[in-house]
């Protein structure tokens, strides 16, 4: 069964479950008594486990079994969940993800759960003695019609009715004398409505040590606590409002019927969606990258020909293909909650581990990215989130002293801009001490003395970025190997992104990523030295420029210009790609400059001539040349010459 055609359907609907109750049980810590949450992380773990006895999966249909037990005890409101039994519940949910990945790479999903159920047992032990408590309570004083209305009229006299349960030592040896004691002390503070079990066999001591009462009193209870206390061998007190049992009751119907109107209301909005394989989006979108391709072909024969009803149908195919760019592009696009929603859990588990008190803030996560990106983009966010959370947030007695919140805020924050998404990291964490980054850097001989004297504020901050560079003072689980900020940017600039940082000291710390929409269809500027035609990402462009051989300075052995009132150098391509040349280009009396961009720096890209603005399809190098310098890819261009992408991120240094 388990080698079925419905294998992979259980293992995408799994994981979704898996995420939903991870989703709501972070909901559920903050307030543990919303019981429809309660109900939805129920019907999820139910769901599992009768996907995973259908798919005879044994051990995971037994462990989510044990979670819905959990969960019910939870549901019945019999006991409040507490930050210890949500690491266990958290703890066993991780526990079925790994499952799922196990039969996913194509195991059975077997694992040792008895740690996990006898963990999952403790806590619902408790619980249903409670339960089995609440019933038999629950059947000693269901009221009639005439024992309510004396209840009810009580309330309106300024009486509270209570149900006092009172249980006897063991000890005891006259438990009706006790029982005629407790009702004439109480006596004297209100009347007595109803006895469970009934004064008779009270009377003739028919009952084993405990039994309850309803009464109603204007006393508060602590007041009548004190007073049964004073009767000998009472053992213990237990009373309870009944108007607040009754409150609570309506409470919990309305809620109930707030979320069956909620959920006929999702039903309505729902909209009917199919899942598709996503090979054969990729297989898509491969061969409308050919249509392009064919299509530039099309259109300079077109315009070489000179032929209008040729020119025409071209003209319109062009609309049709843009349209359709569109629709494929979209399809291939998903909201970044598909990354964000796993981090939730992660600040939790490190926050914890830290001991640190840390709330986490999400917004803009139904951002869409194509879906290239959305896989690439997780473990680098990984990074800067535990890089906030170990360097940027203080300890609680440390934010305290600083006149802070004990609890420190991380930020996680996508948004749109022209043909970008940003994502943004921030905390109102300490800081980040810029002095103390360029020490450290030159102690770790990153930078020279020389070099830090002349750093502005964004260089001394992109130091965090270096091979190798850590201001931890000694290695943790979290951190301390000088291993991650680089990897988050190399990461995201072989996707085509730029990564900032900011800062205030004492206020916190901001680290923005500027990420391409798509990675397959992109638009160049294409340019040419001499033969040959490279492409030039128009996101990375800031303007175009002929420049006179009289506006170029040569300072420190490189060649620069003037742009709007700071300085740039120049970058000659030809050197850079050492195209063949029968001339010099340092001597040409003009130059055809692009000025590109890389956060907050620019660098002019010396070139022969602009050919002009064109959507190409970016192909990879492949596997034997992947590590060419500057070169991102490659595109087939109109006539069926290649021409080469250039990566302006590696020449901006």
């Amino acid at each position: 069964m388990a080698q079925s055609n419905y294998l992979q359907l259980f293992i995408d609907e799994g994981r979704e479950h898996v995420q939903n109750m991870n989703d709501r049980l972070l909901e559920l810590e903050k307030n543990p008594v919303a019981i429809p949450i309660i109900e939805e992380v129920f019907r999820s773990a139910h769901t599992l486990k009768g996907m995973a006895a259908a798919m005879e999966f044994q051990d995971l249909a037994t462990l989510t079994h044990a979670m819905e037990n959990v969960l019910d005890v939870l549901r019945n409101e019999t006991v409040i969940a507490t930050s210890e039994m949500f690491d266990h519940i958290f703890h066993s949910v991780d526990v079925v993800e790994e499952m799922i990945d196990d039969i996913a790479e194509g195991g059975n999903g077997s694992k040792d759960i008895d740690p996990y159920l006898v963990q999952l047992k403790t806590l619902t032990s408790e619980g249903e003695e409670e339960t089995a408590a609440t019933i038999e309570k629950t059947q000693l004083f269901s009221y009639d019609e005439f024992e309510q209305t004396v209840l009810d009229q009580s309330i309106e006299q300024g009486y509270t009715p209570y149900e006092i349960t009172i249980t006897l030592d063991e000890a005891t040896l006259l438990k009706a004398a006790r029982v005629h004691m407790a009702f004439n002390v109480l006596g004297d503070y209100g009347e007595v409505i109803k006895a469970s079990p009934p004064v008779e066999d009270l009377e003739e001591e028919n009952f084993d040590y405990t039994f309850t009462i309803a009464f109603i009193s204007k006393s508060s209870m602590e007041d009548l606590k004190a007073i049964l206390y004073k009767v000998s061998e009472i053992a213990s007190v237990h009373i309870e409002a009944i108007a607040d049992r009754h409150i609570q009751r309506e409470e919990k119907t309305q809620r109930k019927e707030e979320n069956d109107a909620k959920s006929v209301t999702d039903k309505k909005d729902t909209k009917r969606t199919i899942k598709v394989n996503v090979e054969r989006l990729d297989m898509l979108m491969n061969l409308f990258e050919e249509w392009i391709v064919d299509r530039g072909r099309l259109q300079r024969s077109a315009h070489e020909l000179q032929n209008q009803a040729l020119t025409e149908t071209v003209e319109r195919m062009s609309r049709i293909s843009a349209d359709l760019q569109t629709v494929i592009l979209n399809m291939r696009m998903m909201p970044v909650e598909n990354v964000f929603n796993r981090f939730p859990r992660m600040v939790r588990k490190v926050s914890k581990d830290l001991g640190k008190k840390v709330k986490m803030e999400i917004e803009g996560e139904k951002t869409e990215l194509d879906r290239s990106i959305i896989d690439e983009i997780g473990d680098p966010l990984v990074h800067l989130l535990r890089n906030s959370l170990d360097h940027g947030i203080e300890l609680p007695e440390e934010r305290m002293a600083a006149g802070k919140n004990k609890e420190g805020t991380v930020r996680l924050n996508a948004y749109h801009s022209g043909n970008h998404v940003y994502i943004q990291v921030s905390d109102d964490g300490a800081g980040i001490d810029k002095e103390k980054l360029v020490k450290k850097a030159v102690k770790q001989r990153i930078i020279t003395e020389e070099e830090a004297k002349t750093m502005t504020d964004a260089e001394k901050y992109h130091l965090l970025f270096s091979s190798g560079f850590s201001t931890a003072e000694e290695i943790t689980d979290v951190s301390g190997r000088g291993v991650g900020l680089d990897v988050v940017r190399r990461t995201f600039e072989s996707l085509g992104g730029v990564v900032t940082v900011d800062s205030k000291p004492g206020k916190g710390s901001v680290f923005s990523v500027q990420l391409p929409l798509t990675l397959s269809i992109i638009e160049v500027l294409l340019v040419q030295l001499e033969n040959e035609t490279y492409g030039i990402p128009i996101s990375a462009i800031t303007e175009t420029a002929i420049i006179p051989e009289a506006a170029v300075y040569k300072t420190y052995n490189q060649e620069v210009i003037e742009f709007r009132g700071n300085v740039i150098p120049l970058l000659f391509l030809h050197d850079v790609f050492q195209v063949p040349s029968a001339h010099s280009s340092h001597s040409e009396p003009f130059h055809s400059v692009v000025i590109a961009q890389k956060g907050d720096r620019y660098a002019g890209l010396v070139v022969d001539a602009f050919i002009g603005h064109h959507e190409v399809v970016l192909k990879s190098l492949g596997y034997f040349l992947q590590d060419v310098f500057a070169i991102s890819g490659a595109t087939v261009i109109g006539d069926g010459e290649v021409a080469l992408i250039i990566d302006t991120n590696a020449l901006i240094k």
